[in-house]
Formats: structure tokens, sequence, C-alpha cells
């Protein structure tokens, strides 16, 4: 679950305290001087288990012709925007200031889930009544102390009650939409993902230019033709090459959209597989989403008489190893090359990965195989046997093999056992999960 939680409210109040405080480190510059923090920051936080990201925002000014405070203001309005929480803090030694009140009627049009939270209570006395928090217009509001940390537990159990509710709602809708499936492109910048929706549809749907990042948020369309969801999304930079906090927050959508998608098709430039291709295949592979591989803008590249295409999809495989079980395409999405089974090859994925076996079934293929080559133990005089095997009730394909001694079993059988299981059964394009327990 990436959710996104802004700290809001004007100068002073302690946002950047309380974003320290938060992620569990200085990461941003705490002094008594307003204004500091102008550029927004984002940090990683973790409570109960639960991760979110938290983001650090320039002191609120309602009214003002600095140029400076504009543009801090532009970025704080794309922070709430791309928000799922805000805090909206206030100080408590100063009080409710008309400001503090332009800011609370601005976020309430933002239909979002908005926090009041009063800091600076670090005595625990408050110098108001419970009724002065209440003229804001937000229903419940929490006393803190980001300098030492108190009341911080309690607004942090709230967050994460209410991301678990956002967590089962999203669930639920997925549920009810189940029939249709999310087919998400994914990949770097500028490898052409909007032009290959725009040439599935046979239209200029998506907005497509030659310049690197045109598409800032995730975009839903339904694909008539074959009753599927397609799902354009921003290319993934590196962390290092993000220079914009708005690359941040497109980053985020795309590793939501990942998380429910039932199938990722990763678009790579025909230039070359990346490094940064790779962190995106193990992204999807960790989400144990289907997922398939097309390498565009490929009539470009075959000019170049670099190298033939079965060397490429060569490459690939030893790249993607040992998960190599992966349909590859070589397409030219401009020019609607090799596209056109794309999407039933999805459908055949996506059959897999719902695919359950019988257990009588794999058990009779898969043991004899294992008895003929049995685990190599990790430690001495330790022989090693499986018992049983079959396939967890879960929405992904997962298996478990019963043994004697678990715990020995290396990581190079749990490959031999999954390749054997794809030789055998398919499951092209679908990450498997394999466990041993004991007998």
């Amino acid at each position: 679950m990436n959710y996104i939680v802004s700290i809001v409210g004007r100068t002073n109040v302690g946002k950047s305290t309380l974003f320290n405080r938060l992620v569990g480190r200085r990461k941003a510059i705490v002094h008594v001087t307003s204004g500091v923090t102008r550029d927004r920051i984002y940090g990683n936080s973790e409570w109960n288990g639960v991760q979110f990201s938290v983001i650090d925002t320039g002191g609120f000014s309602v009214l003002t012709n600095d140029v400076l405070e504009k543009e801090i203001r532009n970025q704080i309005f794309i922070a709430i925007k791309e928000s799922d929480i805000i805090l909206f803090l206030i100080d408590i030694k100063i009080g409710i200031l008309d400001a503090d009140r332009e800011i609370a009627q601005i976020l309430r049009k933002c239909q979002k889930i908005i926090l009041l939270v009063v800091n600076k209570v670090d005595n625990g006395k408050s110098i108001y009544s419970d009724t002065d928090f209440f003229r804001l217009g937000f229903e419940k509001y929490y006393y803190i102390s980001a300098i030492n940390g108190s009341g911080t537990g309690e607004l942090l159990d709230k967050l994460i009650e209410i991301f678990q509710q956002a967590f089962l709602k999203q669930k639920e809708n997925i549920l009810e939409n189940q029939s249709i499936p999310r087919f998400s492109i994914v990949g770097r910048p500028n490898v052409g993902k909007s032009t290959l929706i725009n040439s599935f549809l046979n239209k200029n749907h998506h907005i497509v230019t030659n310049i690197s990042g045109t598409t800032r948020d995730s975009l839903d369309v339904f694909y008539k033709k074959y009753e599927c969801i397609l799902v354009d999304t921003p290319g993934v930079r590196k962390k290092s090459k993000i220079r914009e906090n708005i690359e941040f927050y497109s980053t985020m959508r795309t590793f939501k959209t990942i998380e429910y998608a039932d199938v990722c098709f990763l678009m790579i430039d025909a230039c070359g597989w990346k490094k940064q291709d790779m962190n995106i295949f193990r992204l999807v592979k960790k989400n144990h989403k289907g997922i398939i591989i097309l390498v565009n803008k490929w009539d470009l590249f075959h000019k170049t008489n670099v190298s033939t295409q079965e060397d490429y999809e060569c490459l690939i495989r030893k790249k993607i190893y040992p998960f190599d079980n992966v349909p590859i395409f070589f397409i030219s999405a401009k020019n609607k090359d090799g596209i056109h089974d794309i999407i039933p090859m999805a459908y055949h994925v996506l059959k897999f990965r719902n695919y359950r076996l019988k257990t009588n079934i794999l058990n009779k293929i898969m043991l004899p195989i294992l008895k003929k080559k049995p685990p190599t133990p990790k430690k001495k005089n330790k022989f090693i046997t499986i018992k049983y095997c079959t396939q967890l009730p879960s929405c992904t394909p997962k298996f478990i093999f019963f043994s004697n001694f678990p715990q020995y079993i290396k990581k190079s059988y749990k490959r031999f056992v999954e390749n054997k299981i794809r030789y055998h059964f398919d499951f092209i394009g679908v990450p498997i999960q394999i466990f041993f327990r004991k007998k």
C-alpha cells in the first residue's frame, strides 16, 4: 500500500519537526525562522508494519503577490492533489489566525481526508477550550508535540486505521469489477506506452510527444473490443534521475497501478535492456502479477542490423532468469506492427495466474521427479525427502512441499522445482511461489 500523507499549514507551526518525527530522522531543516522549507520534501514512514510516504510542504501563504510564495503555494496544491490524507497543522500557542481559517476553507474544497493536528502541546495543558478548534469546521482534532513526540502515537494509529479501511474498500471495488481484467503498461519514460494505447484504440486518446515524462498520471481506458481496462502509466525513472517532485508522485501512481493490475506489459526500448527495466520487472514479480515483455521500436532497431530477434530474446531471458518463461513481443507501437496478439496473450497469462492444479495430478507428476533427484542437504548426514505437495488456495500460484528437513533445502533446489512446474504445467508469464514446510 503506497499511501501518501501531506503536512500542510502556515509558516512556523512545526511541519518540518513533525515530518522528521514521522520519518525517524532529521531530513527537513528546522529553524525558528519562518519560511525555511520551500521545496516539498518526501520520506518514508512505518507504523505497526504499515509503510507510507510523508510529504513536508512549505508554509501556506494565501494572499501574496511574491513570485517565490506563489511557487511554494503551487507546489502545496500539487502535494494536496496527490495525497490520500492531509495533516492540517496549527500552533496551539498562537491560536487560530485568519490564515488558518482561510487554509481550512481551501482544504475543505479538496475533498480529501483531513486531520486537524494541534501542535506544540508541550506541557499537556490546552490553553483553549475544545470549542475553539471546532470553529475551523473539522469533526475531530489531535493534540501533539512534534518536538517530543507526545500524542503522535494516537495520530499514527488513526492514519493506519484510515489506510486499512481504504485498502478494504479498494479490495471490494476490485472484487466487484473482477470480471473486467486490468492490463497496465509500465516502463521507462518515452518507450511508447501512450502510443501503444492509441494504436490499440485506433485514435489519439493520449497525448504523445518526444519529450519524456509527458504522461504524469495513471490513465484508465476501457477497451471495448476485448472488454478489458488498459492503464497507461508514467515512466519510472531511477531514483537519482527524479529531479521534480511531481515525478515522484507519478512514480508512486505507477506503483499503485501495478498493485491493482492483473497483467503488466513491460515495454522496453529496442536499443537495449537497461538496469531500470530489470528493476521494473522485479517490482512486477514482487507483486506477483502476470507479465508480458514488449520490445518497442523494433522497426528502427532492426535497420541497424546490430542483432537478430532471436539473439535479443535470448539476452532478455538470460537477464530475467530463473523467471524466464515470459512472453516476449517485438513490436512497433507507432506502425501497429506485432501488437494484435498482445491482448489475447494477456488473457492467456491471466488464465494461468488464476489456474488451480488438482492435488492428485500435481503429486502424480512432481513426486517421481523429486524422488529421482532429491534435495542436496546443507548439512551432512541429513537425507531429505519430499512426501507431499499441494497448491495453496490463493489468488496467485503458490505451492507448498512437505519435507522432513525443509530448513536444509537450498534456494537452487527451489528454482529447480519451479522450473519443473513450469515445464509440465506451463504458467507462462506468471510468478510462482514455492514453500517448503515440515511434514
